[in-house]
């Protein structure tokens, strides 16, 4: 048995899909405190730098709003950030930061995102917030100003001239909605998902090149069941990761400005339409003709990358976050593509949303924290960590290169992200609607789906419902 390099866990690699499963239920226990650790950096991941000189960094110095600074103060400086653990890109890029700035300190305190969900608005109330936190809800922590509003520092820092589609999902406006208004966060790596297939596997079944349509798809998908493959390896346990591939045939069928509506909570939203039946009918004849493995139920993340890895499967529906470890497994034998529209030559539609980071309102060093965040963005070190650590898109400026090296998955990802923004084709993850939307509806219904007490009908009612009820709380 291969010793493979499972450390995207459940809570850790839906990142962008808000695990909001792990969240307590009203009454429950609280969660333990948050653990700490500081790292060294000379030690943090084997991504950072090999270099030892300092560089200079590109972060450039813009005009600045009233009341904020967009440099680095050159007193020493002790950062606190508030992290998921199995982030190692995290970790590298302040090592790197620690290194082009040494009167700069970080620590890193860190919970499982079940406990930052629980934890964090005590957190940032209290009278030590960190400076800067993964995010794992935005609403709320707005709403009871717990976040640093960035809008100051957008303008001094030129981040208004950035692509916008994903600094949208951070913004929050006056009525507590997403998807405009003041920016709360930045990303840290912004993710694209699409399909990792095998190509051996793909060879056997005549699949010479991505399919170009959902019906090319189909029949890909039908080809590989005919010759005894596997067609799609996918996870249910402890939530419905199988929700990924689902949106992403929903993608294809529910108009996107309409679905965003929905998940940013505008008015008229609705998750129940007769085109999202006609996707949910879609993904049901999947499992109907037994394209998922039978026990998905009882699988587990780790599990199904795992099986992805040992070739036991031809398709794995899932992010760019996994691409620089199936590299690393499975060298020239896996490739990636978005999913395919309906008709061919139409617009990519596909989940695309960033690892949210934010400062706390009353932190420390918000000058600095803020200062971090633009760095990672724009700084050529930075931006190549981010890629070669976790294989995602380093976003920031349209006009800076991307370090990417030829011929690796990170290059294939950022290429089909490329696609995906020429389309305009980002949206956000159905289960980022609601805070608990995934634990309370979707993964259990989704898992009825699969179990057979599921109809395609009740599945998209059934989600409704629940959000509707939400949002009435």
């Amino acid at each position: 048995m291969k010793k493979h390099q499972r450390s995207r866990l459940v809570l850790a690699v839906l990142l962008t899909f808000a695990l909001v499963a792990g969240c307590t239920a009203p009454g429950s226990e609280e969660s333990p405190e948050p653990t700490t650790s500081t790292t060294v950096a000379s030690t943090t991941t084997e991504a950072a730098v090999e270099s030892t000189e300092p560089v200079e960094s590109t972060t450039t110095t813009e005009p600045v709003a009233p009341g904020v600074s967009t440099e680095l103060t050159g007193d020493p400086v002790s950062m606190v950030f508030y992290i998921e653990p199995n982030f190692p890109y995290i970790e590298a890029l302040g090592a790197e930061f620690m290194r082009q700035y040494p009167n700069v300190e970080i620590e890193y305190r860190k919970d499982a995102f079940a406990n930052l969900l629980e934890n964090t608005p005590r957190v940032l109330a209290g009278d030590d917030p960190p400076d800067i936190v993964r995010l794992p809800t935005l609403i709320d922590l707005v709403a009871n100003d717990l976040l640093l509003n960035l809008d100051p520092y957008a303008e001094a820092f030129g981040w208004d001239a950035w692509p916008q589609s994903i600094l949208a999902q951070i913004r929050v406006n006056e009525s507590g909605s997403r998807g405009s208004g003041s920016l709360y966060g930045l990303g840290l790596g912004y993710s694209v998902t699409g399909i990792f297939y095998n190509k051996e596997l793909a060879q056997q079944i005549g699949m010479t090149e991505p399919p170009e349509t959902m019906a090319e798809l189909d029949a890909h998908l039908a080809a590989a069941k005919v010759a005894a493959i596997q067609p799609i390896l996918g996870m249910n346990l402890p939530v419905a990761g199988t929700a990924l591939p689902y949106q992403m045939v929903l993608n294809q069928y529910v108009d996107k400005d309409d679905l965003m509506a929905w998940i940013l909570q505008q008015p008229g939203g609705v998750f129940n339409s007769p085109e999202a039946l006609e996707g949910s009918e879609h993904f049901t004849d999947w499992i109907e003709a037994g394209y998922f493995q039978p026990d998905v139920n009882a699988i587990d993340y780790p599990t199904h990358v795992g099986q992805f890895i040992d070739g036991e499967g031809l398709f794995l529906f899932i992010g760019d976050w996994e691409s620089a470890n199936l590299d690393a497994q499975m060298g020239d034998n896996v490739a990636f593509f978005l999913v395919p529209p309906l008709v061919a030559g139409g617009p990519h539609v596909a989940m695309s949303s960033p690892a949210t980071y934010g400062v706390a309102a009353t932190a420390a060093n918000p000058d600095a924290a803020v200062f971090f965040l633009h760095w990672a963005h724009t700084d050529p070190e930075a931006r190549r960590i981010i890629i070669e650590v976790s294989g995602q898109s380093p976003g920031g400026p349209a006009d800076l290169p991307v370090p990417v090296v030829e011929g690796t998955l990170a290059a294939q990802t950022i290429s089909a992200g490329a696609i995906l923004g020429a389309d305009d084709g980002a949206v956000d993850f159905i289960a980022n609607a609601t805070g608990a939307i995934l634990s309370a509806a979707i993964t259990p219904e989704v898992q009825k789906l699969f179990a057979g007490e599921q109809t395609a009908q009740g599945l998209i009612d059934a989600i409704q419902a629940e959000y509707e009820d939400q949002l009435e709380r």
